[in-house]
């Protein structure tokens, strides 16, 4: 199986913050959308959808920090091992 090949961080954490958090106000969108399927009205296939939607780049971010703390990461650009 090949190397997975995800992101830099530099493109995760803002995707991160932005995707998942947005709306800010009144709460976060992930925020509210949690607290449904804790409380087990998340029942709509479009509130599922919208879950799934605002937690992917929460998923790949912890992705690639495992990938990373694995050794199995490329080393960034200017630096030397």
């Amino acid at each position: 199986m090949g190397k997975l090949k995800l992101p830099g961080y530099g493109t995760l954490i803002p995707v991160a913050v932005l995707l998942g958090l947005a709306p800010f106000v009144p709460e976060p969108h992930l925020v509210g959308k949690v607290w449904m399927l804790l409380s087990g009205s998340l029942t709509k296939p479009l509130d599922i959808f919208d879950l799934f939607w605002h937690v992917w780049p929460f998923a790949l971010l912890a992705c690639r920090v495992v990938v990373d703390f694995r050794g199995g990461g490329k080393p960034a650009a200017g630096h030397r091992p």
